[in-house]
């Protein structure tokens, strides 16, 4: 009966923690928000020549200074700054920027300031102003804003737990004494006495809060966090702070309308020049067989009469049979010649002959014996393969003892710095100018243009261009595109292809640099100008900052 007693005591108090805390499964005790970073207080100002913003951070005012135009850095600069409480001089930062602390960015207020900026021989005078709100000065700085999250989780997760062990603590206190009570006397007034001790230590906890208007105790605590974030806004517009431009090194350029040359696409492949390249052949089929030293390496240099390989000619049977034939004929002519001159020279020592006789039968026995000489050497000597213009191997297909057929190509030998285009073009150009050429992986290339053929290859024409520049980043038979303009005009606004970027929904937009941190989007129409530009015929006017370096950068920001 007593150990009944003690269990159903166990439960009810049990129950009544469990109700003191909670109902319905519903958790009283959320855990504290963290709020959205928002960026420190900051002003902007405008020139002709510079751009600025100036900001408070853990007691510090911060400015950074670009050119209004390029957004390109200006780092070395006098800055002043005049105050509120005076004249301030800032000095350069490791970030770009310039500094120094000030005693007033703990006071909630607006603060004027007339910044002078002084570069080499610009001076410019930009005023602007910081609005500070009381929540700014009391939020915790950016370096520690990791650690007072903490801090404040912390604290609440304490405050929520003081209350259970409030209620806990004194209902255990009581079960303890009321089991004790019960278990050391026997007496049946001293059980329901400790019985009695136990319900009152289950219901000593607070009661919980009335579910009526759902009163689940103090509002949800929020941890702010100040700092300077890159983000997409709302309208579209994207926020990049003075700091993280200079990470991602954003430059911009002023629009300007223009009249260009219309532009025209040629595909085009490599072709080496026909004045400084050519193939080496052998003029007769044989067995090839490498110089001394080797077969020259792809890529080696070589010079004009260099000899690069050799060619050993096969003899056929009816040849060797009609070569042994001359020489013995030659062999017999030789002998009788011989002994010839044996007799000529017994005569003239007797005054029987001649000199003019003697000398006569040497010169014949000469020729004879040059003649078998060569064919000799005929029979021996391969045909040398050497080089007809200097330049270096871009092909080789030389093996030794591989046999080869007459006219067979076993080298090429190309200029590097002597490259062609040969590009089609399926209209007649009227006329063309500078033209140039844009590689795969976006790399220009200077042409000069050489001349158009009259007769159709595959319903289009041939057209020639030399390659001016770059001609080391190509190789032959290569594919490019060559942009050649015409001497007609359009009128437009060039930018650079780099401005260009691809958005999500297949669309080509830019960027345009509509404030000190704020970046906005704009969807273009554009034709090719060249290997480095295009030119934007919708979309963009004339006299806006269009990012030239980094769009792609700014395009990831979300």
């Amino acid at each position: 009966m007593e150990f009944r007693t003690l269990i159903a005591a166990g439960c009810l108090l049990a129950a009544s923690v469990v109700v003191g805390r909670a109902h319905d499964g519903h958790d009283h005790a959320p855990p504290p928000v963290v709020a959205d970073s928002v960026a420190a207080p900051r002003g902007e100002a405008a020139s002709d020549a510079f751009e600025l913003v100036a900001s408070l951070r853990n007691g510090e005012l911060i400015v950074f200074i670009d050119d209004f135009a390029t957004n390109a850095p200006v780092t070395s600069a006098t800055v002043e700054v005049d105050t509120p409480a005076g004249t301030l001089a800032l000095s350069p930062r490791a970030d770009g920027g310039f500094g120094a602390p000030v005693a007033w960015a703990t006071t909630p207020s607006r603060k004027d300031l007339i910044i002078t900026v002084t570069a080499g021989d610009v001076i410019d005078i930009l005023t602007t102003a910081l609005d500070v709100p009381a929540e700014a000065v009391a939020a915790p700085p950016v370096s520690q804003s990791g650690w007072r999250n903490l801090q404040a989780v912390a604290h609440a997760v304490r405050d929520r737990l003081e209350p259970l062990s409030a209620a806990i603590l004194p209902a255990g206190l009581g079960l303890i004494a009321g089991i004790l009570l019960t278990l050391l006397f026997r007496r049946r007034g001293t059980r329901i006495a400790g019985l009695a001790l136990m319900l009152l230590a289950g219901t000593g906890s607070p009661p919980a809060k009335a579910h009526d208007g759902h009163d689940h105790g103090p509002a949800t605590p929020v941890v702010s966090v100040t700092g300077d974030l890159a983000r997409r806004l709302p309208d579209g517009t994207i926020f990049v702070p003075k700091p993280t431009q200079r990470i991602l090194a954003i430059r911009t350029a002023m629009s300007a309308e223009a009249q260009h040359r219309r532009v025209v696409e040629l595909p085009a492949r490599v072709i080496p020049d026909p004045n400084a390249s050519g193939y080496v052949q052998a003029s007769a089929g044989g067995r090839i067989e490498p110089p001394e030293g080797g077969f020259p390496r792809l890529g080696t240099r070589v010079s004009r009469g260099d000899v690069l390989a050799f060619v050993s000619p096969p003899l056929q049977a009816i040849d060797r049979s009609d070569m042994r034939q001359r020489q013995s004929e030659l062999d017999q002519a030789i002998a009788v010649a011989e002994r010839r001159i044996l007799r000529f020279e017994t005569l003239a020592r007797s005054g029987a002959g001649t000199q003019v006789q003697l000398d006569e039968a040497r010169l014949e026995l000469q020729g004879l014996r040059d003649r078998r000489a060569a064919l000799d050497q005929a029979r021996r000597e391969p045909e040398p393969l050497v080089a007809p213009v200097a330049g270096v191997i871009a092909d080789s297909s030389a093996v030794t003892g591989q046999m080869i057929q007459p006219s067979a190509v076993v080298f090429q030998i190309v200029d590097p710095d002597r490259l062609w285009l040969e590009a089609s073009s399926f209209e007649a150009l009227p006329g063309i100018g500078n033209a140039t050429a844009r590689t795969a992986n976006g790399t220009s290339l200077g042409l000069a243009y050489q001349g158009a053929g009259l007769a159709s290859r595959n319903q289009a024409v041939s057209v020639h261009f030399a390659v001016t520049a770059g001609s080391t980043v190509i190789r032959l038979g290569q594919f490019v595109t060559v942009l050649a303009s015409l001497h007609d005009e359009i009128s437009g606004i060039a930018i650079p292809r780099a401005s260009l970027v691809r958005a999500t929904n297949g669309q080509t937009i830019i960027y345009v640099h509509r404030s000190a941190e704020r970046f906005e989007p704009r969807q273009v129409r554009f034709v090719p100008l060249d290997g480095d530009r295009v030119l934007v015929q919708a979309g963009l006017e004339a006299g806006q900052r269009v990012v030239t370096q980094g769009a792609e950068l700014i395009d990831q920001v979300r």
